[in-house]
């Protein structure tokens, strides 16, 4: 391996466990910023561990599931040491009402280094929407909102108001046409559809441009070694709220510090941010 200055790998070999094309973006990123090859491994089913469509519901956190797809390949290219995958969850944003938001997690393990490094990216730029239609019109508006055909729309089964995929399921429909029959499939059957933006990476541009972030994230990662024992992978894993009010001295909701930590050897560092105080208005005391 080789330290920040350099590539960390000079050739080698990788494997991307992906069904959705994800190793347009991902590919020519670890290949110029880390000296990898990177191969798409055949015969993995990543659908296995969950889909966006609740057809598979996933188990564990978004990391296990992504740490399940490269398991996976490596069974299925054992002679490898080197894999990544990522994985993608979308709800509603923690702090902003009626705002949806997309985590997504680029993950590397190289199993002769004993390594894992993660890159993370979250965005509020995403057409994550959904609608109930009893009629193809409402339907086909839908589509036109959300950019369809160049994004995709999966179209299901209606329960109660809500996604019913056991009566009726149709993700890959690219084409107006194969829309409208999809919703008069769907709306004639059950006398509803619930359609909603497909959130699969190659039917999904924006979801395309957020893997790539965590992508550069990931490779500032692994291009960032540990100050203590050289194992990259050193970042900030933290941040501290607490910042004072500059009135009256209490600890507000705003960064205070961030924390590097190296999850090799435990070394951790704290980073105050640059400005002493925060404004009153950013105070629970002084503008409750």
């Amino acid at each position: 391996m080789e330290a920040a200055g350099g590539l960390l790998y000079r050739g080698d070999r990788a494997i991307l466990a992906t069904m959705h094309a994800k190793e347009k973006v991902v590919a020519p990123i670890v290949e110029r910023f880390l000296g990898l090859r990177l191969e798409v491994v055949s015969g993995v089913d990543t659908d296995a561990f969950g889909t966006f469509s609740r057809d598979i519901e996933r188990t564990g956190s978004q990391l296990d599931a992504a740490r399940a797809k490269i398991e996976a390949a490596f069974e299925g290219m054992p002679d490898l040491q080197i894999g990544l995958a990522s994985e993608g969850s979308f709800g509603p944003h923690p702090y902003i009402p009626f705002c949806p938001l997309e985590r997504e997690i680029v993950v590397l393990v190289d199993r002769t280094a004993r390594l894992e490094v993660v890159g993370y990216h979250a965005t509020l730029d995403t057409n994550f929407a959904h609608a109930v239609v009893t009629d193809i019109a409402g339907g086909l508006a839908f589509a036109e909102r959300v950019g369809f055909p160049d994004h995709g729309v999966i179209v299901m089964g209606c329960r109660d108001g809500q996604p019913a995929h056991d009566l009726g399921l149709i993700k890959d429909a690219e084409t107006w046409d194969g829309l409208t029959s999809a919703l008069d499939r769907v709306i004639s059957k059950v006398g509803a559809a619930f359609v909603e933006t497909d959130m699969r990476a190659h039917r999904n541009p924006r979801r395309m441009r957020a893997i790539k972030r965590a992508t550069i994230e990931l490779v500032r990662r692994v291009r960032s070694p540990c100050p203590a024992c050289g194992r990259p992978g050193y970042a900030v894993t933290e941040r501290l709220p607490g910042l004072p009010c500059s009135w009256c001295g209490e600890p507000t909701l705003l960064i205070r510090a961030s924390v590097q930590t190296c999850v090799g050897c435990g070394w951790r560092v704290e980073h105050a941010v640059e400005a002493a105080a925060a404004e009153p208005a950013h105070c629970g005391e002084c503008n409750p």
